[in-house]
């Protein structure tokens, strides 16, 4: 279970890549929907590594299982708001392909 910890610091790094990049006018600042979401699922994957290099840790006994579960937590968090992300993004595009032409 995500801690609301976890939770605050992945809707602070989120919040962080939204401001960074805005949507409307991404073109012109030189960043993109598309390098937006590169950045996250970058992020995702560091939050993954992250995870596993402590759980290494913690079974070669130079860990504590704090820092384990706080890293497997944060990378719950992550995948979730990244699988939120991507249900809102199926659905605009079902909406879409609805629309009578």
């Amino acid at each position: 279970m995500a801690t609301p910890i976890s939770a605050a610091s992945a809707y602070a790094n989120v919040a962080k890549l939204a401001s960074s990049s805005p949507l409307s006018g991404g073109e012109e600042s030189g960043t993109s929907f598309t390098s937006m979401l590169k950045q996250a699922m970058g992020a995702v994957t560091e939050a993954g590594q992250k995870a596993e290099a402590q759980t290494r840790a913690v079974a070669a006994g130079k860990a504590n299982m704090v820092d384990v579960v706080t890293a497997v937590s944060e990378t719950e968090v992550a995948i979730e708001a990244v699988v939120a992300v991507r249900d809102k993004i199926i659905a605009a595009y079902q909406d879409i392909m609805k629309m009578p032409i």
